[in-house]
């Protein structure tokens, strides 16, 4: 069990970039921590970084989330560890080039990571939380969910799913005392660009936020209750009136005759 009241959070991707960050802030919250990623090197020197400073137990969970033995150890960990109260779902890897010039066998990596992990560990913890009657899980996507012209296919695919599949948690899951949000992040410097071969020094600077502030605007976000947060989004009233004219789509979605402009219908 854990020795805080605030519990345990389990955060994948946890050895470098926004899932290291995110350790470090909520240790210094209080929370102990179980941090899931491939680099067991990695994660137990942030471990004993973190357990000295803030003095919370913090435990590492090697695994490789593209396999899904792996996964579903992280998944058992969810279900029977009851002094788990915030999953953070944050495990991905990015595109190495043009959606046409990438490598098909990679692209299915991204997957399995991107969507298949992420789908597995969302859903079996919302079914632990919501038996628990407490907790919160931050599923991390990215702005490209909405603008996939604008971005590799596959990838902006992978976050619309994550996207999608928060905001579908969240219906099942509000009036059971679990918090769900989803992170949407624009270019945050990290060492995802290198991972796949690029520099985020060459991305415009103006673009790029710093991961530190990320997380904390993030964790911002889930303290005001937010289900959408995009940390570099001036006005929320935007993000508003792009989710009213997606409900306002919804009475004439599924009727039992074409629209008329299509002049297909019978009479």
């Amino acid at each position: 069990m854990s020795n805080t009241s605030l519990g345990t959070a389990l955060v994948t991707g946890a050895s470098s970039g926004i899932g290291a960050t995110y350790a470090d802030r909520l240790a210094k919250r209080g929370y102990d921590l179980v941090l899931v990623a491939r680099d067991a090197a990695r994660l137990q020197s942030l471990a004993d970084r973190l357990t000295s400073e803030t003095g919370v137990t913090v435990n590492i969970l090697p695994a490789d989330l593209t396999q899904r033995a792996d996964v579903r150890a992280v998944e058992k960990r969810l279900r029977e560890d009851e002094s788990i109260t915030l999953l953070v779902n944050n495990a991905g890897i990015g595109p190495k080039g043009a959606l046409l010039d990438d490598d098909l066998d990679y692209l299915e990596t991204m997957i399995e990571l991107n969507v298949v992990a992420a789908n597995r560990l969302a859903v079996a913890a919302a079914q632990a939380l919501s038996e628990r009657g407490r907790g919160a899980i931050v599923n991390v996507a990215s702005v490209v969910a909405y603008i996939p012209e604008r971005f590799h296919g596959t990838y902006s695919a992978t976050k619309a799913f994550v996207l999608n599949l928060t905001q579908a948690i969240h219906s099942e899951v509000a009036d059971k005392g679990v918090k769900v949000q989803a992170v949407l992040p624009g270019l945050t410097r990290t060492e995802i660009f290198e991972r796949a071969g690029r520099s985020v020094d060459d991305l415009p600077p103006a673009m790029v936020m710093d991961v530190s502030d990320m997380v904390d605007a993030a964790l911002a976000g889930l303290d005001q209750g937010e289900l959408i947060t995009i940390p570099s989004l001036p006005d929320n009233a935007d993000l508003d009136a792009a989710n009213a004219a997606r409900y306002a789509l919804g009475p004439n979605l599924s009727h039992n005759k074409p629209a008329a402009r299509y002049g297909v219908a019978a009479a």
